[in-house]
């Protein structure tokens, strides 16, 4: 590499609560985060269970991903000593926040009290088994605090077209309702869907000044986010990036999941055991901070952990499945090992599986890891995080690249939790049920998305 990349700070959230002492309470204990979720009616699912944060008054409102990400990236700037105003690309790997969407569209309203009107006509609420809790706050919104500068920018990722249609999301019938503030209010929280949006948002609330990039590819969004600052960083362009992701427990993609028989109907998920029934969605939303070592020391900023290699790759096996083999995962993370000096990856202490507790998932992955690492394989501890957390989505990459590091701060492998019996076709250390001391100096995470895309990250600890 042409040059060094360091973490020097981080935010997380996840269904344990804020920061690392929340992970390191159930992630690294080994305890599910899975509940019956409340935040919308789970009586058409096969499942109501998800890792959730628990809903109370205001829960729901104050998980809008905005204000997630606005709160993370916070504390991420504060552990680095990034003051705002700092020069800082801002990638950012999501798919948009659907709650408002499917919130409106179902005529509910704010606080579920009022209609909605669609081409004049209006439509009434849909019935709910459960209400939806606390959708009111006084929390500002973050686009209050954008500059006006700053919210004509287009991210680099989304074309102008895209950016000027986000008022087309809204009907005109309602957009011309001032009297109906409720509706108006979910209007504007309507427009959050749009992904480009949200990164807007995030680099206008931390006052960040430099280029901004939108990653919507699934399961690896936020770790190709991760992967793009680190090429970046290496080749000169920038000094620093401030990198994240999100996605939380919402109606329409668990409704898609659910649709898809993918998810666990027992309430656990058991990665890589002979029983694994599927996976559950979880909330999960993290920020890093990214510098070149030497941008680092200059300011003298302390490193977390260095990013030592990464790799992307894409096999196109199938839309949902991945290929039998492993082939993009092998092939991502050779190209990682590479680029950290270890091709044969003698020097690797530990992978943080994408493990999902599927299927299709997770002999493939055995297999890709094998061929990998065909003479260290069986000596590398593995381990499944979303085992506790739940599957993050676009979330997955970073809130899992931060569970990894803190592996090797603190000396602890995460351990895969809800193992049972071994299965024939998943023959690795999974580290069972009980998380496992370790002086692990370097760690891999993958992660897998739908199409066949697959990425790969080696952190180091300094």
């Amino acid at each position: 590499m042409s040059g060094e990349v360091t973490v020097t700070g981080f935010g997380v959230r996840t269904a344990f609560g804020v920061g690392a002492d929340a992970l390191r309470r159930g992630v690294f204990a080994g305890v599910p985060s899975f509940t019956a979720t409340t935040r919308f009616d789970t009586g058409p699912y096969r499942t109501a269970v998800a890792g959730a944060a628990v809903d109370g008054p205001g829960g729901v409102e104050g998980w809008a991903l905005r204000h997630a990400l606005a709160e993370c990236g916070a504390e991420a700037l504060s552990m680095a000593g990034l003051a705002p105003g700092a020069e800082a690309a801002v990638l950012l790997g999501v798919a948009g926040d659907h709650t408002s969407v499917t919130r409106y569209w179902r005529g509910a309203g704010l606080d579920g009290q009022f209609g909605s009107v669609v081409a004049g006509c209006a439509v009434p609420r849909a019935p709910e088994k459960t209400p939806v809790r606390g959708t009111s706050t006084g929390a500002k919104s973050v686009a209050d605090t954008v500059p006006a500068t700053d919210t004509q920018r287009v991210a680099d990722t989304v074309s102008a077209t895209d950016t000027q249609r986000v008022a087309d999301i809204v009907p005109a019938a309602a957009s011309k309702r001032p009297a109906d503030t409720a509706s108006a209010t979910v209007s504007q929280r309507v427009a959050d869907a749009v992904p480009a949006r949200l990164t807007e948002l995030l680099a206008g609330e931390l006052g960040l000044v430099g280029p901004r990039l939108t990653f919507t590819n699934a399961c690896v969004a936020s770790a190709a986010a991760i992967i793009h600052a680190c090429r970046l960083i290496s080749s000169g362009r920038i000094d620093v990036a401030v990198c994240g992701g999100g996605y939380l427990v919402e109606e329409e993609t668990f409704g898609k999941f659910d649709s898809g028989r993918a998810l666990s109907r027992d309430g656990m998920v058991r990665p890589f055991s002979a029983d694994r029934s599927g996976l559950l969605l979880g909330d999960g939303v993290a920020v890093v901070v990214l510098e070149s070592a030497e941008h680092a020391r200059r300011r003298g900023a302390r490193s977390l952990a260095g990013v030592v290699g990464w790799g992307a790759a894409s096999d196109a096996h199938h839309i949902a499945q991945p290929h039998p083999e492993g082939v993009g995962l092998a092939r991502a993370a050779r190209q990682a090992m590479r680029l950290a000096g270890d091709p044969d990856g003698s020097a690797l202490d530990y992978v943080n599986a994408h493990g999902t507790g599927t299927k299709y998932n997770d002999g493939a992955e055995t297999r890709g890891l094998r061929a990998a690492f065909p003479e260290r394989a069986e000596s590398i501890p593995v381990s499944s995080t979303k085992s506790t957390t739940g599957h993050l989505l676009e979330a997955a990459g970073v809130v899992e690249f931060v569970i990894t590091m803190l592996a090797l701060t603190d000396g602890v492998l995460p351990p895969t939790a809800g193992y049972t019996a071994p299965d024939p076709e998943c023959d690795l250390d999974y580290v069972p049920n009980e998380p496992r001391g370790t002086d692990a100096r370097r760690a891999l995470t993958v992660n897998a998305a739908f199409g066949g895309a697959n990425t790969a990250l080696v952190l180091e600890r300094p």
